[in-house]
């Protein structure tokens, strides 16, 4: 699409809502992958892997190149949905077989690819791809709705926009109950990158739950309560920032010994 670019912050594609309110517990699972498993032919991406996304925390997903974290994360997402394994949200086993269906359950993802349609308007790319429509039978698009929804968005997040209706290079927002970020901070300088940090601090005080993949470890350690290592498409363990160290951490994602004090406890 003409004037699509690389964004200076990343973006969440929709503001929409969840279809149920389900009110969580600080801590309580949000959702549960058990037995995770993804093929692309002979190579075996994911083998497995365990996860559980809690309310108001922020779980860090780091391991090395090829370890499945960005595999894990678009079979959450329903852009490259799991070959085997049971997804459970309170109350119930769920199926994502495509974004609209993680949409629907209040999943919102941010990719690696930080692309925004700068010569759209905010709220235009906020629906990009779902947009809003008036009943039948001629389902001309929802204006009026779309900006209401997108502005209070936008308030929510503290974000200052002055006009929803400019073309735009730069945005960030989100309206669900699961957020992933895949490496959103990977083509950011300093400056945005604390933006970011604050705002997925933000994002956790609301009652998110919170997924960062990151090679940057200083990212990790900044924001998240919990850090799970996949290492070649499996669980390698799962650390705490403030208890265990950086040094661990990297000896879970190369395979390594635990070096000496590597505890913080």
């Amino acid at each position: 699409m003409r004037g699509c670019r690389h964004g200076e912050l990343p973006q969440v594609v929709s503001p929409v809502q969840p279809t149920e309110e389900v009110q969580q517990r600080p801590g309580e699972p949000l959702l549960t992958l058990h037995n995770g498993r993804k093929r692309y032919g002979s190579v075996v991406a994911l083998d497995g892997v365990d996860l559980t996304i809690r309310a108001n925390r922020v779980l860090a997903l780091v391991g090395d190149n090829g370890a499945g974290k960005s595999t894990l994360v678009k079979g959450l997402a329903g852009t490259g949905p799991m070959d085997a394994g049971e997804i459970t949200m309170p109350g119930r086993a769920v199926t994502i077989r495509t974004p609209a269906e993680a949409a629907a359950l209040g999943i919102e993802t941010v990719y690696q690819d930080l692309a925004l349609c700068d010569n759209l308007s905010v709220v235009a790319n906020l629906y990009l791809g779902r947009e809003l429509r008036r009943p039948r039978p001629w389902r001309l698009l929802a204006r009026a709705r779309m900006q209401a929804q997108a502005g209070e968005v936008i308030r929510d997040l503290a974000v200052h926009l002055p006009d929803l209706d400019r073309p735009v290079a730069a945005l960030s927002g989100w309206g669900s109950r699961i957020v992933l970020l895949d490496e959103p901070t990977a083509a950011l300088g300093v400056e945005q990158t604390a933006m970011v940090h604050r705002l997925v601090r933000r994002l956790r005080d609301r009652g998110l739950g919170v997924v960062l993949i990151s090679h940057n470890l200083s990212d990790v350690f900044a924001v998240a309560d919990e850090i799970a290592v996949l290492r070649l498409g499996r669980n390698a363990g799962t650390f705490r920032p403030g208890k265990d160290s950086v040094d661990a951490v990297v000896a879970a994602i190369t395979g390594g010994n635990v070096v000496p004090g590597a505890s913080l406890a």
